[in-house]
């Protein structure tokens, strides 16, 4: 016995003379382990798209005063023909949406596209929905070419006595067909990633961003992810005759099978890639298969201007790169892979379904 135990007190003093001479960094938190690949493959860091591409998904606040050529010489760095601003009415003025439209004007019109936006405050008022479809309709003749729904619409709007409005309410329903009628789409935001409602716990995937953007929860709220969704599936199918593009891929690109499921059921429906890029890169035989199959539905989109971010998205649609990074580890703290679609697919999602949903894009622009 007295052997055993001389033993293990030299190797424990050979294991702590170890310590000594390469201590560990043992203090280093989750959120800052982050070490570079050793993989050795090849690598295209794509800083420019292959064709022209336009972005339904873009908010340029600032657009009634902003040097747009300066913007437009940004655009052409990444191969970006057209860029649509979701955000014409800013923080709500109908100044701010005519002043954009004056400076688009003035620059070049064929290149930035405006949306106009609306504010569903007064519901209740008698004369608010009047009011709401003259505005689209005079927006449209000053030159809007959509209609943007923010997501405070299901999440935080209310109505004059504190009640959530819902994405579904009938009193919204003349807004929707007018779109239709007008032959403008409806770019809307629903919700956020179902993960901001779960448990921030080590098992939400999204753990870290909400650990680094605490403002992102919705653990605590009242409203679950699904019924905000459901609302903005039963909206889409009371109106067949009007477009929608669907923000975020509808929250659904880790989930293909039910995406698909849902662009089946409603032809209405559009989507786009923004913020959600990386949920394709980690899938890449099921997200190459997912966009070849509905190549006809979706659009390229970003949602946020840094022009550098962009080389995540080109990478991951024309590569077949291996184990790649994502430009934002809170996003997305996996490695990604390039779907290498075929040139016919990617023409389609960098500018064809734009210009079949979203009109006044010049096709001119663009490679037959």
């Amino acid at each position: 016995m007295k052997r055993i135990y001389i033993g293990t007190l030299a190797f424990l003093s050979v294991i702590q003379a170890c310590a000594q001479e390469r201590p560990l960094d043992m203090k280093m938190d989750f959120e800052d382990y982050d070490p570079p690949s050793t993989l050795v493959v090849p690598e295209h860091v794509l800083t420019r798209a292959k064709y022209p591409f336009v972005d339904v998904h873009n908010h340029q606040f600032n657009m009634p005063t902003q040097d747009l050529n300066a913007l437009l010489k940004e655009m052409d760095q990444l191969n970006m023909a057209v860029m649509v601003n979701l955000s014409g009415r800013g923080r709500g003025s109908t100044e701010h949406l005519d002043k954009s439209l004056e400076n688009v004007k003035k620059t070049n019109p064929k290149r930035l596209i405006v949306f106009t936006n609306m504010d569903f405050a007064a519901i209740d008022d008698p004369e608010w929905q009047g009011r709401m479809l003259k505005q689209l309709e005079d927006d449209v003749k000053k030159g809007a070419n959509g209609l943007k729904i923010y997501k405070t619409l299901g999440l935080f709007a209310v109505d004059s006595k504190g009640r959530r409005i819902h994405i579904d309410d009938p009193r919204i329903d003349p807004i929707w067909d007018k779109c239709g009628q007008l032959g403008i789409p409806v770019f809307i935001h629903s919700a956020d990633p179902k993960q901001f409602w779960q448990p921030i716990d080590k098992n939400n995937e999204r753990w870290l961003e909400l650990k680094l953007h605490p403002g992102r929860r919705h653990d605590a709220d009242t409203t679950s992810w699904e019924t905000v969704i459901a609302e903005q599936h039963r909206m889409f199918k009371k109106h067949p005759k009007t477009k929608f593009i669907n923000a975020h891929m509808g929250w659904y690109a880790n989930d293909l099978k039910k995406l698909g499921e849902l662009l089946d059921q409603m032809p209405n429906m559009y989507c786009e890639l923004g913020a959600v890029i990386a949920e394709l890169g980690r899938q890449p035989r099921a997200g190459r298969a997912f966009l070849i199959k509905y190549q006809d539905r979706v659009m390229f989109g970003k949602d946020s201007w840094v022009p550098e971010e962009y080389s995540t998205y080109f990478r991951v649609l024309e590569t077949a790169d291996d184990y790649f990074p994502y430009h934002k580890r809170y996003h997305a703290f996996w490695r990604m892979y390039g779907l290498d679609l075929p040139d016919d697919v990617l023409k389609k999602i960098y500018y064809k379904n734009a210009i079949k949903v979203v009109p006044n894009i010049d096709a001119s622009l663009f490679p037959k």
